[in-house]
């Protein structure tokens, strides 16, 4: 009963529906993001797909109009700034896309631990 780290968003949402936890982590992700005063409200309706398409616009829009939030939402998440600081920055929209998926993983590990473990 190890945690696997998925290797790409598709992976781990996939893996997130098959052990049913996929609800567990959107209430996860949203309440990290509340906890970050950055609220966000997503439905527990939302496909894979969109989460992953919202949860990137947000990162993006996040990084261009509000740094300061985004490194405090980088910190309640507990992402690993050595994961950060090894992404390209060059290109904001793929940077984006690399930090949405650094945070659904560091959720994603957080919701299997709690329900491999409680």
């Amino acid at each position: 009963m190890n945690f696997i780290a998925p290797l790409n968003v598709n992976q781990l949402l996939e893996e997130a529906a098959k052990e049913t936890l996929y609800l567990k982590l959107i209430e996860q992700i949203n309440k990290d993001f509340n906890l970050a005063n950055e609220g966000i409200d997503f439905p527990k309706s939302i496909s894979p797909e969109e989460l992953k398409i919202q949860l990137h616009e947000k990162i993006y829009r996040m990084i261009q109009y509000k740094f300061a939030e985004y490194l405090n939402l980088l910190y309640i998440i507990d992402v690993s700034e050595d994961q950060i600081k090894k992404l390209d920055g060059s290109d904001l929209v793929v940077l984006a896309e690399n930090v949405a998926f650094l945070i659904l993983k560091r959720e994603w590990q957080k919701v299997w631990f709690r329900n491999k473990i409680c």
